[in-house]
């Protein structure tokens, strides 16, 4: 009878010790920016100051500047290669390659078909999602034909938050994280409770609610939340499943236990 008691006990702690992600502490650095854009495994940090983008490699630091179309809204690094720009006041999207030199622009004021961007994240090949206010639909646009490779159906509510990979897009609403393939047809519709911004690495999200922070593994609906310390995230990036939230003054890094 003892032994099915232990057995019991056993099964409970690993149906426990699921219900919650471990981040364990790796280390911490001094940091000041406006707006933290990416880390990578060679400890590249890509980041945002006075709307000039900068790459910071152990060696030297190289910067992009386009002040004429005002502020630099957002940037995504997910492909060093093709790295994408967001001016949001001017519509206009410029995509640099790892020198930071520019390869394209691409002005939505200036397509036969008008879109009005408010949200913006990388593509395959030479596309890039783009959120179109006008029309209410999120789009995957070929920057180098200047055509839609594909649309969803309308959005009904807010967008907050938009990231994407390769193979996919996710695109958080006030109401809903929706999940998209490179088809523009719908993979997965999840209530929102309450996150504000999400990232993705790995086909893997993570979620932000208030100062915490969750995971919800590729092809699973369950979201976990990660137990962190009581720190203030202005930021957090996930490089593989090294965790790095950033308050404006410290970038502090965790390994994450996903398994």
């Amino acid at each position: 009878m003892k032994s099915r008691h232990y057995i019991f006990l056993l099964f409970s702690i690993s149906i426990f010790a699921q219900e919650s992600i471990e981040a364990k502490f790796i280390d911490k650095t001094d940091l000041k920016l406006e707006t933290l854009i990416s880390v990578d495994n060679f400890g590249t940090i890509y980041y945002i100051e006075n709307d000039v983008i900068h790459k910071k490699t152990p060696e030297n630091t190289i910067t992009y500047n386009n002040l004429q179309l005002g502020t630099l809204q957002s940037a995504n690094a997910f492909n060093p290669l093709k790295i994408n720009l967001f001016y949001k006041d001017f519509n206009t999207v410029i995509i640099l390659d790892n020198r930071l030199a520019e390869i394209f622009k691409i002005d939505f004021n200036t397509l036969s078909s008008y879109k009005d961007v408010s949200h913006m994240s990388t593509g395959h090949d030479n596309t890039i999602w783009v959120f179109n206010q006008n029309l209410q639909k999120l789009e995957l646009f070929d920057y180098k034909s200047r055509t839609t490779r594909a649309q969803t159906v309308p959005v009904q509510n807010a967008v907050l938050d938009l990231t994407s990979n390769y193979n996919s897009c996710w695109l958080l609403t006030e109401n809903y994280l929706y999940q998209y393939n490179y088809f523009g047809s719908m993979v997965k519709k999840i209530e929102n409770q309450g996150y504000t911004a999400l990232i993705e690495s790995n086909e893997n999200i993570f979620l932000k609610k208030e100062n915490n922070l969750f995971f919800m593994k590729s092809n699973q609906d369950e979201i976990l939340p990660i137990i962190t310390p009581n720190l203030l995230i202005n930021q957090f990036l996930v490089t593989n499943e090294t965790l790095y939230i950033y308050n404006s003054e410290t970038l502090q890094q965790f390994q994450l236990k996903t398994n």
